[in-house]
């Protein structure tokens, strides 16, 4: 079955000569890298001590592009952590300032690693990292569900929050975002893939999926949605064949019903079910009155516009509300002043913008490229409601999109969109 007319197959790398053995060791530490990153019980994560290691590693072995898209995006950061740095020079306690901004610019760093990475090979080195990722969030899904379940004795303490999956994240809230990408990942499987070979990738959506809808999150369900939604919209674009958009019917119907059977297996517990009740309300007791969520974010509003300068980081619940203002934009602004806000809000439509117009593009890693964009722009949405600035996958979905627009921006004469990428298969030897 081919995804859309004349879609090559991308399964494997093309090799023209021999990786040295450093070579290897790079990628293969790329991998393990990102699919460690579901594993943040503690500050640094794992992922965060291999990460710099890959700062040292890949620029010297060579596998980073510093493209002049990839440069942009990167001077904004260091301009926006810049204007952050600033901002803490104000703030109340000016050491967990300087602390939250370092940590943002360790983060801009990890996206841009990401993008220059991606841009030098964006085939092969995306779907390594979209292989990796995908083994993460398996793992992390299935602990959750574990936990949720209690199959081992003590797991439903250890690995969820407030009866809602966690897995090894420390908020459901990140847990279930974290998810979104793996699962397009699944179904962009399931799509570009036979019937038969496509049970797996369809097994492996229905755990995420599992996952995702225990979390609890209203952001992760909404940003499944979105990001479903996208990467759909743009297949039905680029398919050339009625069958592929029979395909995409067939998954949605079939998606419809895996959605339905695991909710009702879970909703037989009464705990479920009142939880369940209290997440679909548009609005909670603690959202509303002066020392709500409404009310905080009014508060925030006002320190942004008496204080041009930014009081900087983690300032806000301390000093000044008993929590954060649960949007993003609101906390840059007050973090970096109005200057490095609305760099950080500006680069962020920028990328959005940019990525629609390259979704239109028959570019060869087109599928790639419409899963890591419609989780990003999900992301990008979530902002509104949650403080997602040190979101370590919101940075390396930011790199992918970024080094696969940069690296892959010619069309081809026939949209291609790039297939099979296999969980048990990662591409490490690759490059």
């Amino acid at each position: 079955m081919s995804a859309t007319a004349a879609e090559p197959r991308v399964s494997g790398p093309v090799f023209h000569r021999r990786k040295s053995l450093m070579h290897r060791v790079a990628l293969s530490l790329m991998w393990i890298t990102v699919a460690l990153s579901s594993i943040v019980l503690s500050e640094p994560a794992p992922t965060d001590v291999l990460t710099i290691g890959l700062f040292v590693l890949l620029p010297v072995v060579g596998l980073v592009d510093g493209k002049p898209l990839v440069a942009a995006m990167f001077a904004v950061w260091l301009a926006i952590q810049g204007f952050c740095y600033l901002g803490a020079t104000s703030a109340f306690e000016v050491p967990a300032a300087l602390m939250h901004t370092s940590v943002s610019l360790y983060l801009s760093g990890a996206a841009f690693l990401f993008a220059a990475f991606v841009a030098r090979r964006p085939a092969q080195h995306a779907q390594l990292i979209l292989n990796a990722y995908l083994f993460a969030a398996v793992m992390a899904a299935g602990l959750g569900l574990i936990g949720y379940f209690d199959l081992i004795p003590g797991s439903y303490d250890a690995l969820t929050r407030y009866d809602r999956v966690s897995g090894p994240f420390k908020d459901p809230n990140v847990f279930g975002p974290f998810l979104v990408a793996p699962l397009m990942t699944c179904l962009h499987n399931w799509l570009t893939r036979p019937l038969l070979r496509g049970i797996l990738p369809l097994a492996l959506a229905a755990l995420l999926s599992g996952g995702i809808l225990l979390s609890f999150s209203r952001g992760a369900w909404v940003g499944a949605g979105i990001a479903f939604a996208i990467y759909s919209t743009f297949y039905m674009i680029g398919a050339q064949r009625q069958a592929d958009r029979l395909k995409l019917v067939m998954l949605v119907l079939v998606g419809t019903a895996t959605v339905g059977l695991v909710l009702g297996a879970a909703l037989q517990s009464g705990s479920a079910r009142q939880l369940l009740n209290e997440r679909m309300a548009l609005t909670q007791p603690y959202d509303e009155g002066p020392e709500g969520r409404f009310g905080g974010q009014e508060k925030a509003i006002g320190v942004i516009l008496s204080n041009p300068f930014g009081i900087g980081g983690v300032q806000f619940s301390p000093y000044i509300h008993h929590e954060e203002p649960h949007n993003v934009y609101l906390n840059m602004l007050m973090a970096g002043g109005w200057a490095g806000g609305l760099l950080y809000i500006s680069l962020c439509l920028a990328i959005v913008v940019a990525g629609f117009h390259h979704a239109l593009k028959p570019t060869r890693t087109r599928g790639l490229f419409l899963i890591v964009f419609g989780a990003l722009v999900a992301t990008i949405l979530q902002g509104f409601l949650i403080d997602s600035d040190h979101w370590r996958h919101f940075y390396l979905l930011m790199g992918l999109t970024v080094g696969l627009m940069a690296g892959d921006g010619r069309a081809m004469r026939r949209p291609t969109i790039v297939r099979d990428l296999s969980l048990l298969e990662p591409e490490v030897p690759s490059g």
